[in-house]
This record gives C-alpha cells, sequence and structure tokens, in this order.
C-alpha cells in the first residue's frame, strides 16, 4: 500500500507530519492493504493564516482494486485531530464497500 501525502502551503513541519499521518495510516488501515492499491492524503489549513473553529482538512483517496476510489473528508481544529477523524471514516466506507463485494 502506497501512501501519498500532500499539503498545502499553510502547513507547517512537513517532514514530521508527513512521517505522522504515513505511521497512522499504514497502521489503521493495516487489515484493508490486501485490497488498496494506494492512499492519497490532502491536508490543508482552509483559512490559511486567519483563525478559525475547524479549518483543518483532511481529505483522503484509497485506491481500491476493482472498485473506484473511496474518498472521505474530515474537518477539525487540528491536522491531528482531522487525520483521526478520517481514518475513522475509511474505516466505515472501506469496510461497507468491501462487504458489499463479498455479499456478491
Amino acid at each position: 500500500m502506497i501512501i501519498q501525502v500532500n499539503t498545502d502551503n499553510n502547513i507547517e513541519g512537513k517532514e514530521r507530519l508527513n512521517e505522522y499521518v504515513k505511521g497512522i495510516i499504514s497502521e489503521s488501515l493495516n487489515r484493508f492493504s490486501g485490497h488498496i492499491t494506494r492512499v492519497e492524503v490532502h491536508l490543508s489549513d482552509e483559512n490559511g493564516q486567519k483563525e478559525g473553529a475547524d479549518d483543518k482538512r483532511c481529505l483522503l483517496e484509497a485506491r481500491v482494486e476493482g472498485l473506484k476510489p473511496v474518498v472521505v473528508t474530515n474537518f477539525a481544529e487540528n491536522l491531528h485531530k482531522a487525520v483521526d477523524g478520517a481514518i475513522s471514516k475509511m474505516k466505515s466506507a472501506l469496510d461497507s464497500a468491501l462487504g458489499k463485494i463479498k455479499e456478491h
């Protein structure tokens, strides 16, 4: 499973953040690794330099063999919470998508 992390220009500490995100996604989605070929992560600060609640966004796009990409988005007050929320949503979406395949 390849994990690619993309950030906008408003995100600081990109190197450390990339390693954290890759590690947590790899660990969290490990049980789906036989089905997922690639996960793209898009991190952004929707308000840029301005303050705002829940302005950090994490979009996850999982490329699953034999299916259309599975995409989820989560907004939160910081990037760690945004990533955690997106991972939780992705697990549910993958359970649903892969469960439908097993039923057929």
